[in-house]
């Protein structure tokens, strides 16, 4: 590895101030300048929806809950079903359950007041490393070093760390650590992230217009576009279940909330069978139940294969809602599972 000491802040927030990109959430590098300080509410509620997610799909995510939940005090208050309900469709739900108590925390214990250092921010729900590092620079201006994968990106390459991921991950969190300013932390930070996003990208980086060009070890060595290395990915496994759909003659399903623990906990869903190699083919009460197709959805570690059964009820049960409007409040699987119903 060439270790690059060249690579100047300055020139970086030269080309950001220029260059930022424009995100509902985020106070231009001018504004910031100016004295305008970013809501430390938005920072945190982007950068937990901002995980294992991409900025144009919370963009309308964001916008939707400060207009339902202005303060971090209106999110404490709302009813977690709600929260549940509005996350639906935004994926790695155990994140909307710690959003909930995380609000709730901070309004009663620090008086709706996010705490502006890593240590306390991460006595927090749901924020780890990253988040706390992220909140404490972008919000605070802490020099505290943030690391996201565009960031990984970024520092493999303007110092050929050419260690394969996840190994590498220590020594690039060393270098962003040193990289990473007294002034202007926060506006920094996000400089890293927009380079990594907007020009010094997975394949193809415009090394040409990069304001790093210069002191860039790996485009020296004509190895830019290799990093970061990364050891192959495992095959995935195929899982197998039943989903089990009643309706009813107003076209209402049957529906029920997931236990809090376990994979799409305390979501909106309909009944399934486990989901393994095996599942238990057991419908959950008798019915003239029929097939009507499967389902295909893959998560991050595995991929699901769901047969669909379908169950024309008269009684009504407890918790039947319209078809069509309980669609909108479940994660994926389950809407791809009530749109083939509808078909």
């Amino acid at each position: 590895m060439i270790t690059s000491t060249r690579a100047s802040c300055e020139d970086l927030l030269i080309w950001y101030d220029r260059h930022a990109r424009v995100l509902p959430w985020r106070v231009a590098p001018a504004d910031r300048q100016a004295g305008i300080r970013p809501d430390p509410y938005h920072v945190w509620l982007s950068e937990i929806m901002l995980q294992q997610t991409t900025v144009a799909t919370v963009k309308a995510y964001f916008l939707k809950f400060v207009r339902l939940w202005p303060r971090v005090e209106d999110l404490a208050c709302a009813p977690r079903e709600d929260v549940l309900a509005e996350w639906a469709g935004l994926g790695y739900y155990a994140r909307a359950r710690n959003l909930h108590a995380c609000a709730q925390m901070v309004a009663d214990q620090y008086r709706g007041a996010f705490p502006d250092t890593e240590e306390e921010l991460l006595k927090l729900p749901g924020i780890g490393p990253y988040t706390a590092a992220a909140i404490a620079a972008i919000a605070f201006d802490r020099p505290a070093a943030v690391m996201d994968g565009n960031v990984e990106r970024v520092m493999s390459r303007v110092f050929a760390v050419e260690t394969p991921l996840p190994e590498a991950k220590p020594e690039l969190r060393r270098l962003t650590g040193l990289m990473t300013p007294d002034q202007r932390p926060g506006d920094y930070a996000q400089a890293v992230m927009d380079l990594g996003a907007t020009l010094c990208t997975p394949t193809k980086p415009a090394c040409g217009i990069c304001p790093w060009q210069v002191p860039c070890d790996a485009r020296a060595a004509g190895i830019a576009d290799t990093l970061p290395r990364k050891k192959p990915k495992a095959v995935k496994p195929i899982r197998k279940g039943f989903a089990w759909v009643a309706v009813n003659h107003e076209e209402q399903v049957w529906v029920l909330r997931r236990p809090d623990k376990g994979l799409l906990g305390g979501m909106l869903a309909v009944p399934t069978s486990d989901w393994s190699d095996d599942p238990d083919p057991s419908p959950p009460f008798q019915a003239d139940w029929h097939e009507r197709g499967e389902v295909r959805h893959t998560f991050t570690h595995f991929h699901l294969r769901l047969s669909v059964n379908v169950a024309r009820v008269s009684d009504d049960r407890r918790d039947m809602r319209p078809l069509g409007d309980v669609t909108k409040e479940m994660p994926t699987v389950f809407a791809k599972v009530l749109r083939l119903v509808a078909t």
